[in-house]
């Protein structure tokens, strides 16, 4: 628990380099592709509204990880949340698809969080299981097909509406996030995930009630994504089975170089969320200096291995 107290006050050495290699790096794209229209408000606008569903599941996946637990099916969950809700609306009016395709994404994290919390099976095996079972029902229920989402309303709400000239998508990642992190670092349950990641025996001991906070982790990661598949039918105005495929990729590497440990017990939602946009503008950059997609990955993949590696030297100091 003391360890849990520290973490929660000032800035550790993880989140110092997340916060001075986010502006290290924003400079050196600002510089290098000044001509090339990085530093204009539609393309920084463009970066906020790409990686508006990443953020949502990364603020989810901060609660899973700080717990001590994984997610790896949100990108299979994404995909089943918007076909569902891109289904229900065809017939039904919006705030019936809005509640199928949220209760779909917490219905399939409390499934997960059962099996890892009071079945006690790992979360990273019970999460790459449903991992491939939901991708295949997201496969399955509509035969491949691209359902189209022909609601103004949800669109306007969920992808390319504006309120007061504000993007949807830039209000519901101010939301997501401000929520996150007044529940992470302001409530008993955010303490309680943190306990639970830091020593589940001494969290148990001391009267947390374990189980069920790995249930609802789940369920509020499960949930993030849902609510991420409704953000990519809204903006995309269809919903597929490939959405959110990509994503568990850069969701996690934003989460980890965002300061969330992999062993749990500690956890950043604003760094998630910076982790979120430094992913985003290094696709953006990289796309710009005209770099192929395995030169990309590459570079993704280099800066995943060094947030690992700080996370696992923050984590032993």
């Amino acid at each position: 628990m003391t360890r849990v107290t520290s973490r929660l006050n000032g800035l550790d050495f993880q989140q110092a380099v997340v916060y001075f290699g986010f502006l290290a790096i924003f400079l050196f794209f600002a510089v290098t592709l000044y001509d090339d229209g990085f530093l204009t408000q539609r393309n920084l606008t463009n970066i906020v509204l790409q990686t508006a569903p990443a953020t949502i599941m990364a603020v989810g996946l901060v609660f899973a990880l700080s717990a001590g637990e994984i997610d790896l099916s949100f990108g299979s969950i994404v995909a089943v949340s918007a076909l569902s809700c891109a289904v229900i609306l065809q017939d039904y009016p919006l705030p019936f698809g809005v509640a199928v395709g949220l209760g779909v994404g917490m219905g399939i994290g409390a499934f997960n969080g059962v099996l890892i919390a009071y079945l006690k099976l790992p979360s990273f095996l019970v999460t790459l299981a449903t991992m491939g079972l939901f991708a295949g029902i997201a496969r399955s229920m509509t035969n491949l097909r691209s359902i189209p989402v022909m609601n103004d309303t949800f669109t306007g709400i969920f992808g390319s509406g504006k309120l007061f000239s504000v993007p949807s998508l830039v209000i519901w990642t101010v939301i997501g996030v401000a929520v996150g992190h007044l529940i992470y670092r302001h409530t008993r349950f955010g303490a309680h995930v943190l306990a639970t990641g830091d020593n589940p025996r001494a969290a148990q001991v001391s009267g947390i009630k374990v189980p069920r906070v790995r249930l609802y982790v789940m369920m509020i990661c499960g949930g993030c994504a849902g609510l991420a598949g409704l953000l990519y039918a809204g903006r995309l105005q269809a919903a597929k089975y490939t959405l959110g495929e990509s994503d568990l990729m850069t969701v996690i590497a934003a989460v980890i170089v965002g300061g969330t440990a992999l062993n749990g017990g500690k956890g950043s939602v604003i760094g998630a969320l910076l982790g979120s946009l430094l992913m985003g503008m290094l696709n953006n950059g990289l796309i710009l200096m005209n770099l192929k997609v395995s030169d990309q990955m590459i570079v993704r993949g280099l800066i995943i291995l060094v947030a690992v590696a700080l996370s696992l030297r923050d984590s032993n100091r």
